[in-house]
């Protein structure tokens, strides 16, 4: 056969079920092989939003998303969304064609060292120079990719490699499992816990990817220990568990601050350093640090760890579990009910544009509490992770390792593909959404009812936030936007623009309810963040 069919009998022997890309001339051997496959090719129109695919659809199923591109512009489109797969530990393979190796020594069209390029943002990056290697670096390419900490890895594929003559087979795909806690780790970790005053756990998005959230709530709920989850451990214990903190990451003072200031132990379980920075959780490096994880903790001199719990995180937590003894009850409970007194004061504003509270308010309303909203980045990213409530994990997708705009519109289109049975809405600003809009065509060639619900402020609002609060002007971050409504009709979706704050609810009921793609115009006052600040700044802490 030829080394392109036995490329993607690889594949298929990893389970891949969609490839997300663009066809080019150099990988021609490998999209005519693909015809003859069960993996379902979907093309979209820029690279981007391929890798983008592919990135959410490794982080809400697990197994690596994968994305193609040729040579030379269509590499190099890939990079951010394969970036952003790293940082946010996705699951995802990229591969990319290449020209023949008779012309890589030398100065040539469209020819880049991919394989370097790709490295610095990857856990793996390697070149077939030979058919006969096709099915150790597949399954090597797959292997570092879904281990922990799961990433991004790289395949370049040059064309005269593809069309050689190559008689081999994939290579058996074995899975690793992390190993079990050591005892005495485990036994000074219940001991740290048991003689703590007020202990809060910061559960990371590790619990996720190690599908550990019910142990974390037994854990939580038995030892009566609060936990605050970063952005991207949304949902990984219900919001509903009296135990439940809400969000911590939004780098200013909050009620979940207040928590972390009291705590005099704190149980990071799953936690990422690259979402939230520990300097701003844990600014005095005097707290007793326990970290619970299926990798060893990074080096930071705001994370002194004084006991390393490293292996199955799920039966780290039952062992402690176990041998811990019990708290009283916590005094941060408080925390929580002020945050939910928050979240229910602007239910019925009625003034529009709306406030972000009034708009996740409506969005959670009517959305199901298993839908799928896909964040983008911006300043309703950090209204979303503060007051979006959710009751189970990966039911709020945000980027915040690596936080790309650009990843809702793709995202939800990926999401969409993974659990068509779902519902899946694609929370975006207006300049995040413009930065791959482009992928509703895709979204409506494949037939994959999402729902797009735009932020539109005209303008980069989470920069001129930041501008306001530390300079009290703005700068450079207005813009005008296309009509919205007429945009969404020219690509055959259905157009909503909100008029009055009482039709959001219904809209996105409708929206939801129908089998195609909707886009919703919706008018938000950003008057709310300089308030926000100002409350936080103010806070007293309740606790």
């Amino acid at each position: 056969m030829k080394a392109a069919e036995l490329f993607i009998k690889c594949l298929e022997n990893e389970d891949v079920e969609y490839i997300f890309g663009i066809p080019g001339e150099e990988n021609l051997d490998v999209m005519d092989a693909l015809l003859d496959s069960n993996i379902k090719f979907v093309t979209t129109r820029h690279e981007q939003g391929a890798a983008f695919m592919a990135d959410v659809y490794g982080r809400l199923t697990g197994k690596a998303g994968v994305c193609l591109a040729t040579l030379g512009p269509g590499a190099t489109n890939l990079v951010t969304g394969v970036a952003d797969a790293n940082m946010d530990h996705a699951p995802l393979v990229a591969i990319a064609g290449q020209a023949s190796t008779q012309r890589l020594h030398k100065e040539s069209h469209q020819v880049l060292d991919l394989e370097e390029i790709f490295r610095l943002i990857t856990k793996y990056s390697s070149r077939l120079l030979t058919p006969n290697i096709i099915n150790e670096v597949v399954r090597k390419a797959f292997k570092i990719a879904e281990a922990e900490k799961t990433g991004a890895t790289f395949i370049e594929f040059p064309e005269n490699i593809a069309e050689m003559e190559i008689d081999d087979v994939p290579l058996p795909v074995k899975h690793t499992y992390p190993p079990e806690p050591p005892i005495e780790k485990v036994e000074l970790a219940a001991e740290c816990i048991s003689s703590a005053r007020n202990p809060i756990i910061l559960a990371g998005n590790g619990v996720v990817r190690s599908k550990a959230w019910k142990q974390l709530a037994e854990f939580s709920e038995e030892l009566r220990i609060p936990v605050a989850n970063t952005f991207m451990a949304k949902g990984v214990v219900p919001f509903r568990h009296s135990m439940a903190l809400g969000s911590a990451g939004l780098q200013a003072n909050d009620y979940i601050s207040c928590g972390f200031n009291k705590a005099d132990v704190i149980l990071c379980i799953g936690y990422d350093l690259v979402e939230y920075h520990p300097y701003l959780w844990h600014p005095t490096k005097d707290r007793t640090i326990i970290h619970i994880d299926n990798t060893p903790a990074e080096v930071d001199a705001y994370y002194p760890v004084k006991v390393g719990v490293v292996g199955d995180i799920k039966h780290s937590l039952l062992r402690i579990k176990q041998m811990a003894n019990p708290h009283p009850g916590s005094a941060m409970r408080a925390l929580r009910e002020a945050l939910i007194e928050e979240m229910n004061q602007q239910k019925d504003d009625p003034a529009v544009p709306m406030k972000p509270q009034k708009i996740i308010w409506d969005l959670r309303t009517a959305m199901d509490l298993e839908g799928i909203a896909i964040c983008d980045v911006g300043a309703h990213k950090m209204w979303m992770a503060r007051m979006f409530r959710c009751e189970y994990p990966n039911t709020c997708i945000i980027s915040n390792g690596f936080a790309s705009m650009g990843i809702a519109v793709p995202g939800a289109i990926a999401a969409k593909l993974a659990f068509p049975d779902r519902q899946v809405v694609a929370v975006t600003g207006d300049a995040g959404f413009m930065m791959n809009s482009q992928e509703i065509e895709t979204a409506m060639r494949l037939n994959t009812p999402i729902v797009i619900l735009i932020w539109n402020d005209s303008g980069y609002g989470l920069i001129e936030w930041k501008q306001m609060n530390q300079f009290g002007r703005k700068s450079n971050v207005d813009f005008t936007n296309p009509d919205f409504v007429k945009y969404a009709e020219s690509f055959g979706a259905k157009g909503y623009r909100v008029e009055k704050a009482g039709d959001l609810e219904a809209i996105l009921e409708t929206a939801l309810a129908d089998n195609t793609v909707s886009i919703i115009d919706c008018p938000v006052d950003y008057r709310e963040n300089l308030k926000l600040t100002d409350q936080l700044g103010s806070l007293v802490c309740p606790v």
